[in-house]
């Protein structure tokens, strides 16, 4: 009975053993795992842009006068040379009776002034007729040694004097006819009544290229000082996009990077080109209230313009700038990467901290450093260190130690 009793106190003690032991035995950590594929690599600066006009015409009005309501609608198609306003000469200001009086006597003076004018110039005539007369018999006596040759040479130029004369009284009196003439207008105009402008006088605002309206600035007749906005044209062929990056993105951004436009409202994804990075940059307040400092990137659509003739100015649209590209690299997971502890480089070099993943072999986790050209924000691009087809942990947690069992978790 005794012996009995050991033996199965015996067994009870081993079995308990067992259970302890299989308690306390450090189990396979499950994991989620990926495997390190080659393919084609890119990293982006993704950002929001809006699309531009790369030339805005603004008609305006080239001199001050009453301008024709405006018929174009926002949208429609004008070619060069066409006539988007028409101006007319602006009504003369209303005049009360003292007014209209004082135009009156204008006139009155202006006519006055050509008869004056006249009479001048007939007694400047006369005085002309009378020196070459006396030109004339002093001319006939020279030769003869009753005239000296003095004499002849005052005769002489008081004929010229007396053209001259002659010459200004003319002109005073084309003078006094035009001021006749102003101030019959003068009069005229103040009698005339309102809306019967001169018609058929009207100058035409011609579109200077061949485009769309954009804005139609004034829409209603009235008087328009020189210089005013009429009309806002574009050609909507000639369209760009212009982004406002952050200057640390923008140094990658060198122009001729592809850019890939993406959910600008068609199917399919556009194509483009950086054209120009603008060398000043602005201050800009972010959403949260940081102060950053962007600059402006001219991006050209290079897809035929059929694919996006739906665009229109001011549009939002999402872009992909394409700073590196890679074909046939080893890419893994970005998650899969990890910094190695301070200290430790890659290879025994001096960089710090080297980078390295957890690959799974034979059930186990093994630390391997790798050498990462570049990372976007799905793929790390892997130079070396590790082998086409390897699986690798993702999101490795703070439990997987280099050696350590790991079991691959079911999804």
């Amino acid at each position: 009975m005794q012996r009995r009793t050991w033996v199965m106190g015996g067994a009870a003690v081993v079995a308990l053993g067992g259970l302890l032991a299989w308690a306390f035995a450090p189990r396979a950590v499950e994991v989620e795992v990926a495997q390190a594929t080659q393919g084609r690599f890119e990293t982006t600066v993704d950002e929001d842009g809006r699309t531009r006009l790369r030339e805005r015409y603004v008609v305006s009005a080239p001199l001050a006068g009453r301008l024709a309501r405006i018929t174009l609608d926002e949208g429609d198609t004008v070619e060069a040379g066409g006539v988007v306003a028409t101006l007319t000469p602006v009504l003369s200001p209303l005049h009360d009776d003292r007014t209209r009086r004082g135009l009156a006597a204008r006139i009155d003076t202006a006519q006055a002034q050509v008869q004056l004018a006249g009479v001048r110039a007939e007694r400047a005539r006369v005085g002309l007729l009378q020196a070459r007369h006396e030109l004339q018999r002093s001319e006939q006596l020279a030769p003869q040694g009753f005239v000296s040759a003095t004499k002849l040479d005052n005769d002489r130029l008081a004929v010229q004097a007396a053209q001259k004369e002659l010459d200004g009284a003319t002109q005073e009196r084309r003078v006094a006819g035009f001021a006749l003439e102003e101030a019959r207008a003068a009069l005229v105009a103040s009698q005339q009544a309102p809306g019967s402008a001169q018609a058929g006088r009207g100058f035409a605002v011609r579109a200077p290229i061949a485009g769309r309206v954009l804005k139609v600035a004034q829409t209603s007749e009235g008087t328009v000082a020189l210089g005013t906005p009429l009309v806002e044209l574009g050609d909507m062929a000639q369209m760009e996009i212009v982004a406002e990056l952050l200057t640390t993105d923008a140094l990658r951004a060198a122009p001729g990077s592809r850019v890939r436009i993406e959910r600008w409202g068609g199917p399919g994804v556009l194509e483009g080109r950086v054209r120009l990075v603008e060398p000043a940059a602005f201050t800009k307040i972010s959403a949260l209230g940081v102060e950053e400092q962007r600059v402006e990137v001219l991006i050209d659509i290079t897809s035929p313009p059929e694919q996006w003739q739906a665009l229109g100015d001011g549009y939002r649209v999402a872009l992909r700038v394409v700073t590196l590209a890679r074909d046939q690299v080893l890419r893994v997971p970005v998650s899969a990467v990890f910094p190695l502890p301070a200290g430790s480089g890659t290879n025994g070099d001096r960089q710090s901290p080297g980078m390295a993943v957890f690959a799974v072999e034979s059930g186990r986790a093994r630390l391997v450093p790798v050498k990462v050209g570049g990372r976007n924000g799905v793929d790390a691009w892997i130079e070396s260190g590790l082998a086409p087809g390897a699986t690798v942990i993702v999101y490795p947690p703070s439990a997987v130690k280099d050696g350590g069992r790991v079991r691959s978790r079911k999804v």
